[in-house]
This record gives C-alpha cells, sequence and structure tokens, in this order.
C-alpha cells in the first residue's frame, strides 16, 4: 500500500491535522497495521517537499503547535494516476513456503509435515477471518473476503503440492 498516496487521498475531503490522518487511516485501512505517527509526519514532510500538499494553517490550542496540512492541485493529479494504475499482480513464483517444502526434501526431513503445518495455520486464520467477516462492516467483510481467497488459493496449492510430493522429491534430490 502507498501510504503517501493514501494520505493524500484522504486530505482530498479537506485539510487535516497529522493526527487526524492517522486515525482516520487506522480506522478505514489499519486494522490489522496501525501507522505510527513518526510514519504519518515523515510521510507528510516528505509530500510537502514534493509540493504535493502544503500547509494550511499552524494550530497551538494551548499545547504544541499542529500544522494543518492541504493537498495541492500537483496532489489531487498524482493520487489521480495513481488511482488509474493497475496493481501488479503478484505471482509468487518464488515464495517462502516453496522454499521450505523443496530444502526439507533436499535435506531429507520430509516435506509432508512442513505442508500440513501450513495447512494447520492457513485454516487457523481462515476461521479467524471467517469470525472477523460475520461481524465487520461492508469494508471490513471485503478485506476479509480478499485475504481468505487468497488462503483458499494457497490451500489449493498445498494440497497440489502434497499430491505430487514424490515427484517432486525425484526432481530436487535425485
Amino acid at each position: 500500500m502507498s501510504i503517501g498516496h493514501t494520505l493524500l487521498g484522504l486530505l482530498e475531503s479537506g485539510p487535516r491535522h497529522g493526527y487526524d490522518l492517522k486515525r482516520t487511516f487506522d480506522e478505514k485501512f489499519g486494522h490489522d497495521r496501525p501507522l505510527h505517527y513518526g510514519q504519518v509526519y515523515s510521510t507528510m514532510s516528505r509530500l510537502l517537499k514534493n509540493g504535493l500538499v502544503e500547509v494550511d494553517g499552524v494550530e497551538s490550542d494551548g499545547g504544541p503547535e499542529r500544522k494543518r496540512y492541504a493537498i495541492t492541485d500537483a496532489g489531487i493529479t498524482d493520487v489521480s494516476t495513481w488511482l488509474a494504475q493497475p496493481e501488479k499482480p503478484e505471482p509468487y513464483l518464488q515464495s517462502t513456503l516453496y522454499t521450505k517444502v523443496v530444502l526439507a526434501l533436499l535435506t531429507g526431513r520430509g516435506a509432508a509435515p512442513v505442508l500440513d503445518a501450513q495447512r494447520a495455520e492457513h485454516l487457523r486464520l481462515m476461521r479467524t477471518l471467517t469470525e472477523r467477516k460475520r461481524g465487520g462492516d461492508l469494508a471490513d467483510q471485503l478485506i476479509c473476503d480478499h485475504a481468505l481467497f487468497h488462503l483458499e488459493a494457497d490451500l489449493r496449492w498445498l494440497e497440489l503440492t502434497a499430491a505430487r510430493l514424490d515427484k517432486l522429491a525425484e526432481v530436487v534430490a535425485p
């Protein structure tokens, strides 16, 4: 996820302080990985330097000064360009799991326990996501569906690999 573009997009609704940007980001996108304040302010500093945001005002309200940021026309153009570009699909051609399976075979440990443990972990996470989806709002349901579909594809791969372990062992550890 591009944090800079996401923060720019959030600024399109109007100027905000860094604290407000962090809070909104965490509510909409950061359920599992909330932003750190330092990340927000370093990103805003970079966006300011690049002319994508400007300081719309500074307030203190008796406390430390807080900058209010506003998106510039260049920032709006940048977000529009980013939104129009499709994301590159992640092909997972060299996954850690594949590496573990091959290394287990190469070292004579057997890959079936690796696949079984991974299958159990995938199923555990799928149960957690399904429960989260039941209690979540539409946005949470959609993000859980996305993750669940990926996990289902991984499970299909695990099953296919388990069915081909003997043949894979012949190829990688003759």
